[in-house]
């Protein structure tokens, strides 16, 4: 493997959150040569609604990278201004779905790095779904675009384990690390010719699970499903946007959970148990969960002991 065909490379990077600063770190660590990246525009965020910087523009000012912010990836100013560039292979990680007068403009085509194992759940939210649906293992994709979103050509595959403790943001981290890591595996690789792309694999569209963009209704329990469904919810959603029910009548979010199944639970689904003390648990289909960390509308965030030293339930 040549490292300088590698170094050579002329790379624009494309990306928005914290999950994307990962691989751009790990590229530039490498000695990727970043010639450009490209991000979201600031918005207005917070109580005071001041504009806020995409976490992969706070990291290409620190290491003085040069910056566009196009509103529309259509714009032809912004079209041109990317082909005046001349990069040899675009890296796109956690941004918006991309135009192919965008993504088929380097020679060597844009590279894409996913939180799953594809072909299985192509979307928005693979992290929060792979947990939600009880899996005990996901990993991480590199792959060329194409025109349907997560369906290009496979260049490498790494799995990760979930463990029973794992939420969507301790798997995020995970995630993170092991993308960044084959990200620079699968650049490096390219640079010198030693990778073949892979078609994914054709699964029956029984067999396929998607990860669509989290909604409002997804976050919301419902207690009369069964407690370790209502529990895989819960670490799906945590730490955010975070699973939604109510007490007394107000909106209280949960993050962490455990549960007990009863087979004779005579309790009705949403019922509401607490000796006030160190419980506070809701029944459901097949037993009771019990909430260990809350956050009810109007206060902080608290653990559930903390939280029931203040709460005198009506």
């Amino acid at each position: 493997m040549s490292l300088d065909k590698f170094k050579e490379l002329r790379i624009v990077f494309l990306g928005t959150p914290a999950f994307a600063v990962g691989c751009l770190d790990a590229l530039m660590q490498a000695g990727a040569n970043i010639i450009a990246v490209v991000t979201a525009p600031d918005k207005p965020a917070g109580r005071g609604q001041q504009l806020h910087q995409s976490e992969v523009k706070q990291y290409a000012i620190a290491h003085n990278l040069p910056i566009m912010q196009p509103e529309k990836l259509k714009d032809p100013n912004f079209l041109a201004t990317l082909a005046a560039l001349k990069a040899d292979i675009q890296i796109v990680v956690a941004f918006r779905m991309l135009p192919e007068a965008v993504w088929n403009m380097p020679p060597m085509g844009t590279l894409n790095v996913h939180g799953s194992l594809l072909p299985q759940y192509r979307g928005a939210a693979p992290i929060n779904k792979a947990i939600r649906n009880g899996d005990t293992y996901t990993g991480v994709t590199t792959f060329k675009l194409k025109h349907e979103i997560d369906t290009g050509d496979i260049l490498l595959q790494q799995q990760v384990d979930i463990l029973p403790e794992d939420n969507a943001g301790t798997l995020h981290d995970k995630l993170m690390h092991a993308g960044a890591q084959l990200l620079v595996k699968t650049v490096q690789l390219l640079a010198s010719g030693e990778i073949e792309e892979q078609p994914q694999a054709s699964l029956p569209e029984a067999q396929l699970m998607y990860a669509h963009k989290i909604t409002k209704a997804d976050t919301q329990i419902d207690w009369n499903t069964n407690c370790l469904s209502i529990h895989n919810l819960i670490r799906s959603l945590s730490p955010y946007p975070a699973a939604i029910t109510h007490l007394d009548g107000k909106i209280l979010k949960v993050y962490h959970s455990h549960f007990t199944i009863v087979t004779d639970n005579h309790a009705l689904p949403g019922a509401v148990e607490t000796d006030h003390k160190s419980y506070l648990r809701y029944a459901c289909h097949d037993g009771w969960v019990y909430l260990n960390d809350i956050q009810l509308e109007g206060k902080k965030r608290m653990d559930i002991v903390s939280f029931l030293r203040g709460y005198r339930k009506p």
